[in-house]
């Protein structure tokens, strides 16, 4: 007889999701636990980032690159984990689909090899656009200035972080946040401009607009970068503790607290000896004790082993890593070299101890968290490739993302003719149908004049000759010949941008003279390390245009026919006599795809130029630094026979209409040092045309207890107005605007007399109003108001 058996009822066994997967747990909860979890060697392998295929051929995009650079075994690294991942766009030229199918499958690789299935975080350059290959490229940070319209910036920003975010892209290493002290220095393209109230609200806007679109925003270079000694890169830093704190610093407390930018990169300079890579006191201390920052603070590429090779305040790779732990570094970028085997020795011989790395490794897998990258329902495959089609035919995917979109270029459009600046102008423009324009100089018929060296065809395609630039790039030749379609347009180059060949100079006055009007469009190229004269280790000697640019341009207004200048550049160059003899002066600070046509829109009148100087134009080549957010002393005066003062200042900029400004009433002139004054008047368009007015509002303090600027910027606004329109508009001003940081290093607000000067630039004052502070002297912090308040009624 057979025994029969029951069958055994058996329960489902459902799979434990681990706490830290577990997104609806806290993220403090998720992150303690899978660091708990974690060996030494998974935790350190967080904080480094991999360069895959910097090496290949291409040449340098970052400074000592090759000497910093060491082979990476990706098959013995990859089981504990990655932090990062470095321009896996940006390093090559690379169709956008398939770079994003190239990405999916790294990531797959990355979350496949270690145990926990963390992702790698993949970041890219974004400074004036998604720094890839067929990506639209907008102006240069310094034409965002120019336009003084951060809703304009902020739409960019949002635009560009939705192309990064679409093709897999998790965070962005911009804005730079680097108030200019010199001009001479090689990235004041990548700057907003010398004022701070102007770069930290453009930048501000920036901030938002890629946080948006779910991009990590970094803010760079914390801090002094910009203010390196004779305008060298990376040159120390010479700077007081309070021009520090009310030049270089309020840009990234503004970006911070309206932005939520939700990382930082460390600058590679030095200020009085100490490295910002291994300054704890900024990076600790203020940035994070005082400001209450919680995300990432990344170094800049190789700053880490620099402390080492540069700096020389560590004695090898362990002890630079350990310094700038302890400092509050968290990544280590482009590539492991001292947070891999010098860190993981120095760790288990005690020289650093394991706490710096569980600190950093919460800052990181707690972005992570917040990125959705430790779910579990988290998938590599970007949006862009979400039913692309077969991802295993490549081919297929081939030119079916794009990043060059007509929307882009439109937005690319309006950012570009917003920041066109008129400099001088005898009447000249708008342009008549002229029967002859000879179109002369350097960048006349140059397709990457309008780029700057961040973008991809100079950063990475000048490494790549035989590859197409990937977009669309018209000369100012093409572009004029569209604008003047019944014009004679002959064309000379006259000259290199660089160099000393002045053969070409006599073919350039021969077309002059035989011309109705000559357009000299002379300039700048851009390049990295010295291959331009403009951008990262570009620096200049002294502000005179390159080569034999003057020189030219001299030859030309020599000819007697009406020269009209426009410059495609980088920075402010001083123009000799074009400043009081050329018939007129474009300045257009690279302004990206669309910015021959905006450039030719203007000269045609087409377009109402509106932008504004964001750095004064010198009157001389070697009178600096100088800038107009400056002391009296360092103003012009008998007691120096030098003069710094701008042939164009801070803020300047012409219209093709006038304006009229009246009616200033004092609506509150006396305030205690809590509260707020409130002004008001009237701007109205007396010319024939539309137009913008940029209402810029200064503040001198006459008296105080530490040396102060004659004026500063604390607010701004863009007015448009039709023909014979006009508007009232109400200014209020908190009374924290007029705080400093004064003998003890605490920022005040001390009572006294103050001027608002309404103003049409620096240097250009139109209306001024008295006002009194009274009351005790009050201190304020990083929470201080920033912001004048603004209202318009129409006239």
């Amino acid at each position: 007889m057979t025994a029969t058996v029951d069958p055994v009822e058996t329960t489902p066994v459902t799979p434990v999701t681990p706490v830290w997967n577990d997104p609806a747990l806290d993220t403090g909860t998720r992150v303690r636990a899978l660091i708990a979890a974690m060996t030494t060697e998974e935790k350190a392998a967080q904080l480094v980032g991999v360069w895959v295929g910097a090496s290949d051929e291409g040449g340098e995009v970052a400074p000592h690159q090759h000497d910093m650079e060491d082979a990476v075994d990706l098959d013995a690294l990859l089981p504990t984990g990655l932090g990062q991942l470095t321009r896996p766009f940006g390093t090559a030229p690379v169709d956008p689909a398939l770079g994003a199918l190239s990405l999916l499958r790294t990531q797959a690789r990355v979350v496949a090899a270690n145990r926990f299935g963390i992702p790698a975080l993949a970041h890219e350059e974004c400074l004036a656009g998604f720094a890839t290959w067929k990506a639209t490229a907008y102006p240069v940070p310094l034409s965002w200035g120019a336009a003084f319209n951060p809703a304009l910036v902020r739409r960019m920003a949002a635009a560009i972080g939705r192309d990064m975010r679409s093709v897999g892209v998790h965070q962005g290493l911009a804005p730079v946040l680097d108030v200019v002290r010199d001009a001479r220095w090689g990235r004041v393209e990548e700057t907003i401009g010398e004022d701070p109230y102007l770069v930290g609200t453009v930048a501000t806007a920036y901030v938002q607009g890629l946080e948006s679109a779910g991009i990590v925003a970094t803010l760079k270079h914390f801090a002094g970068y910009s203010a390196s000694r004779a305008g060298r890169n990376l040159a120390p830093v010479s700077m007081g503790a309070r021009e520090r704190a009310d030049v270089l610093l309020p840009p990234f407390e503004m970006a911070l607290r309206e932005g939520g930018a939700r990382s930082v990169m460390a600058a590679y300079t030095d200020t009085d000896g100490v490295p910002a890579t291994a300054d704890d006191e900024l990076l600790t201390g203020l940035l994070r004790d005082t400001w209450g920052f919680d995300g990432t603070v990344v170094a800049d590429y190789f700053g880490i082993a620099f402390l080492r090779t540069l700096h020389g305040v560590a004695g090898d790779w362990a002890e630079a890593a350990g310094t700038a732990l302890r400092a509050g570094v968290d990544v280590e970028l482009p590539t492991v070299k001292t947070f891999g085997a010098p860190l993981l020795e120095a760790l288990s011989s005690g020289r650093v101890p394991e706490a710096l790395v569980d600190r950093a490794v919460h800052r990181v897998l707690t972005q992570k968290a917040r990125l959705g990258l430790l779910d579990p329902d988290f998938s590599p495959v970007p949006a862009a490739l979400a039913g692309a089609g077969d991802l295993d035919d490549p081919a297929a995917l081939r030119g079916t993302v794009d990043l060059d979109t007509d929307t882009n270029r439109e937005l690319a459009r309006e950012a570009a003719e917003q920041a066109m600046v008129l400099l001088s102008n005898d009447g000249t423009l708008p342009l008549a149908r002229p029967r002859t324009l000879a179109l002369v100089g350097p960048n006349a018929d140059e397709p990457t004049a309008v780029l700057g060296c961040y973008s991809f065809p100079v950063h990475v395609g000048v490494h790549h000759p035989g590859v197409p630039a990937g977009i669309a790039l018209p000369t100012l030749r093409e572009a004029l010949e569209r604008e003047f379609p019944g014009t004679r347009i002959v064309t000379a180059r006259g000259a290199d941008v660089d160099g000393d060949d002045t053969s070409g100079f006599a073919e350039a006055v021969r077309l002059a003279r035989s011309a109705d009007v000559v357009v000299a469009a002379l300039g700048d190229r851009a390049g990295l390390f010295g291959r331009g004269t403009s951008g990262e280790g570009c620096d200049a000697e002294s502000l005179a245009l390159p080569g034999v640019q003057q020189a030219l341009l001299d030859a030309l207004l020599d000819t007697g026919t009406p020269v009209v200048t426009a410059l495609l550049a980088g920075r402010p160059y001083a123009l000799g006599r074009a400043a009081g003899e050329a018939a007129a002066i474009v300045q257009a600070f690279f302004p990206g795809v669309a910015g021959t046509g905006a450039l030719a829109g203007v000269l045609s009148g087409r377009t109402n130029p509106s932008g504004r100087l964001p750095i004064g134009v010198p009157r001389g080549a070697g009178a600096q630094p100088a800038t107009y957010l400056a002391a009296p002393l360092a103003q012009a005066g008998e007691v120096s026979s030098v003069d710094p003062t701008a042939a164009y200042a801070f803020g300047h900029g012409l219209s093709y209409t006038s304006f009229t400004w009246s009616e200033l009433t004092v609506e509150t002139g006396e305030s205690g040092t809590d509260g707020a004054l409130r002004l008001a008047f009237s701007v109205r368009n007396t010319g024939d045309r539309d137009g913008t007015e940029v209402v810029q509002l200064y503040l001198h303090d006459p008296v105080a207890s530490v040396v102060q600027p004659v004026q500063r910027l604390i607010g701004y606004r863009r007015v448009p107005l039709r023909p014979g329109a006009s508007c009232r508009l109400t200014v209020t001003v908190p009374a924290d605007v007029a705080s400093f940081t004064g003998r003890d290093g605490r920022r005040v607000v001390e009572p006294g007399r103050l001027e608002l000067r309404l103003a049409a630039s620096s240097a250009d004052p139109r209306l001024t109003a008295t006002v009194l502070l009274t009351g005790r002297a009050r201190y304020v912090d990083h929470t201080r108001r920033f912001h004048v308040e603004w209202a318009e009624d129409a006239g």
